[in-house]
This record gives C-alpha cells, structure tokens and sequence, in this order.
C-alpha cells in the first residue's frame, strides 16, 4: 500500500511523463526517490548536487505545477541530495532545504551546497577516477598551433575567429564556435590550436579536445557501468571543450540526449565549446533539431579547399619546418597537381622525400612529376554518399528521391541496399550515418543490406553483372 509521500510523487510523475521526452523522463525522474510528506513539504531524495542543478534550471516550470496540483498553492518541495564522502568512500544523503523564492516554494536557481567531498576530485573517462581537475590532459597534439596554421583566404574567417576565442573562451559571441568543412582542411588543427593557445594564456583553464566517437564509447561504457552521472560531471568540469566531428553522433539519440545536458550546462556557466563537422550545422541530418539550434547560437565557419597561393605556402612551410630545400619550380608543380586538402598536399611532400632518401636521389622536377603521376592514378576518387545515390539512380532509371520513399517496391528496395553496400565500402560514414542519408534507416538496416547484396552477388549472375558495372560508374 502507497504512503501519502508516495502517492503524491506518483501522481506528480504521472503528470510530467506526458510532458517531456521519455528518456528525459527515464534520465532525470526515475531515479527520483519521494522520502517524506510533512506540512505539505515533499521531500524527494535525488542523486547528486549536479542533478538537483539540473532540475531546477531545466524543469522548474513543470515541477511547480504538479506540486501545487497535488498539494495546493503552499506546496513546497525540498531535496534530499546525496553525496559522495571520499575519505569514507560511500555516499551519504544530505538534506538541502531550499529557501522559498516563490509561491510555490522552488526556486530557479542552484545554491551553495556543503558538499564533504573534494570539489577538485572527479572521475576522469580518459585515465582513471578521481584525478584531479588540473591534472586533466587536453589530448593535444603539440605540433597544432596557430603559428603553424597557414592563413589564406580559404580559411580567413575560421582563422580569425578561432583566435579571438583562444583569446577570451567564453567571452565572446563565438560560443559555440563551429568549424566546418571535407576532410583535410585543417579542422582539427585549428580547432586544437585554440586549446594550445588557451592553456598558454590561462594555465588554471581545463582545456579537453575529444573525438565524437571517443565520447560516445566513453558514453556506452559510463552507462553499461552504472557511471552515467560521473561521466556527467566529468564533462560538466571543462572549461574549453573541444568536440571533433560532431557529425559522428548521427543516429545516436541518447548520445545525442547526453550531449545536450553537457551543452546546456557549458554554456549556461560561459564556458566555451568548438566543435567541428563536416557539414555546416543546417546540413547535418540525423542530428536532433535542438542540438542543430543549438550549434547555430554562435558562429559558423568553414574551412575551403585551399587555393594555388595558400597551397604554396603551406608547402613552404613544411619545407622550412623539416629542414628541406626545395626549387619553387618544383614546389609550384606539386601545389598545382595536388588540390583537393592540406594533407594530400603534405603526404606527397613526405612521398617526395621519402624517395629521394631511399633511393638517395637529388629531388628534381622530373622526379617530382613522376612521382605525382602515381600518386594521382593511385589516389581514389573522393566519393559520397549523396554521388553513389545518384549513380544507383541513374543506373536503374529510378528518379533520386525514391531512395528516400518509404516503400517496399522491389526495386527500389534493391537500389537502396546497394547503394548502402557502396557507401560502406567507399566511404568513411558510420553505419547509422550511411542509414540516416539513404532512406532515414538504422545502422542495423545498413548491416542487413549489406549482407543482402554479398549474398545475392554469389547466387545472382545478373545482380552481380549490375553490381560490378555500378561499380565501374562509381570509379571511372
């Protein structure tokens, strides 16, 4: 049988449930514990300080309503919040009995708590826990510094920007700012060069550059250990975070739900947050609508392909960096056959040198262009995902947007699955990233598909014949 404490609550949950998302609801007031009812205060047991934070910034509003629904307008709620004592390495409940601010007895905004444990202390995904916040490692790499980025106007903007972040993070418009553009363009470089920068400046600054994949494995593994508020407040403790690749979290709705609470509370505290993306914010697909929002609160900018002067620069820089001398001649020809990104243009430089040193030859012209012709008629057509859709299409006749068609026709099934068995073959996307583009399907879908079409190539002659002369199309 309920005590009044506990029908109350239920009645409270009964209500919010049909009034926020469900993992919302699973994250946030599930693990809520009712403990007591006394002059119609309730007094609910919570987690951790940051979740009692949480609730009062995000959902104040919903919570005033229930209570006075089931209490009248002197119902009051107080926190029951439990911390962690890490000389006695438990935890143990604190009552917080939070001042009334308002009719209804909640306020708006988080207070002091008396926490017994070390504010410093936090359990770090990257290492071990309890390390403390200074000793964080930013995961950067050293050689990414502004002083080694090549401004041109292809990326003037970004530049610019990224350097007035590094010069006051959280403090000015720029927050977040968002780093787009195709790979090798210097995203990552820039992005860990405001890190660098800043913990030049402000040595105090926790500074962290992650990868979105890495995030969400920490992500999986904090859940699957029952650590998911621990890998909360870690995150919650960064000063200047760095998120690469972004897009990765496509698909991925509670990495996404997790992302969001982190967001909020950086920005919410002026902390400051760069990510960076292959696609400008509007573009992204399978990302929800308020982290998109979200991403556009601050400045957007895109890195482009270099052009003929920046690529000369860059090459004459690492040249200059790696003790090299090179003929402009020979510097001229390389920047005007290698095009497409910074890092082709630095992998042929290193090409270059490594077969002059093996086979202890002066670096000429005409090894150079020898050199380039193989690196060329070797290097791959960048392909993507929206190019091997267009392809598939006009093999089979089929107009572009029926891969999109919720539908179960034969033939555009066939021609989804195989231009999903392309797309993970000829592309770097994810599986969840492949199936939100073609036809707003799961990662598992993909996986069927793919295993749809290996299948039917060693049975079907005809279904094979098409495969490979789609194949072709792709390459030629």
């Amino acid at each position: 049988m309920h005590k009044r404490y506990q029908e109350v609550w239920h009645n409270c949950l009964s209500i919010i449930k049909d009034n926020v998302p469900s993992i919302s609801f699973r994250t946030w007031f599930e693990p809520i514990i009712p403990i007591k009812l006394e002059n119609k205060i309730l007094t609910i047991q919570v987690p951790s300080p940051f979740f009692y934070e949480y609730l009062e910034e995000q959902y104040i509003d919903i919570l005033r309503k229930t209570i006075r629904q089931q209490l009248g307008p002197e119902g009051k709620l107080e926190y029951n919040i439990v911390v962690e004592n890490n000389s006695l390495s438990n935890k143990k409940p604190y009552t917080l009995k939070i001042p009334t601010k308002n009719s209804s007895g909640l306020t708006n905004r988080p207070i002091s708590l008396p926490i017994n444990s070390d504010e410093n202390v936090i359990k770090n995904p990257f290492i071990i826990p309890g390390l403390k916040k200074l000793e964080i490692s930013p995961q950067l790499n050293p050689d990414h510094t502004f002083s080694n980025f090549i401004e041109g106007d292809c990326n003037k903007l970004a530049r610019s920007a990224s350097y007035a972040v590094a010069s006051e993070p959280g403090g000015t418009a720029f927050n977040p700012l968002f780093l787009y553009g195709d790979s090798g363009l210097g995203k990552t470089h820039l992005s860990q060069a405001i890190g660098i920068e800043v913990k030049e400046r402000f040595p105090d600054k926790t500074v962290l550059y992650v990868a979105a994949t890495k995030f969400r494995t920490q992500f999986v593994d904090a859940v699957r250990n029952n650590n998911a508020n621990d890998f909360l407040h870690f995150y919650q403790m960064i000063d200047v975070l760095i998120l690469d690749d972004v897009h990765e979290f496509a698909g991925k709705e509670k990495t996404q739900e997790t992302f969001f609470q982190i967001f909020n509370h950086l920005h919410q505290s002026k902390k400051q947050l760069i990510l960076t993306s292959d696609k400008s914010p509007v573009e992204l697909e399978g990302i929800e609508q308020r982290l998109i929002s979200r991403f556009k609160w601050g400045l957007s900018a895109d890195l482009q392909v270099p052009d003929f002067e920046t690529r000369i620069k860059i090459l004459k820089k690492k040249t200059y960096n790696d003790g090299i001398e090179l003929k402009d001649d020979i510097l001229e020809f390389v920047a005007t056959h290698i095009k497409n990104n910074v890092r082709e243009l630095e992998g042929a430089l290193i090409s270059l040198l490594a077969q002059s040193t093996l086979n202890k030859k002066e670096i000429t012209l005409d090894l150079a262009q020898d050199l380039i012709e193989k690196l060329i008629k070797s290097s791959k057509r960048e392909i993507s995902i929206d190019y091997i859709q267009k392809v598939v299409c006009e093999y089979f006749q089929l107009p572009l947007e029926s891969l999109q068609e919720k539908t179960r026709k034969r033939e555009i099934v066939q021609a989804r699955q195989i231009a999903m068995f392309f797309s993970k073959g000829m592309t770097k996307h994810s599986l969840s990233t492949i199936g939100v583009q073609i036809g707003g399907k799961d990662h598992a879908t993909v996986l069927h598909a793919c295993r749809t079409v290996t299948n039917l190539m060693e049975t079907d002659k005809k279904f094979k014949g098409d495969v490979r002369e789609i194949e072709r199309n792709l390459l030629s």
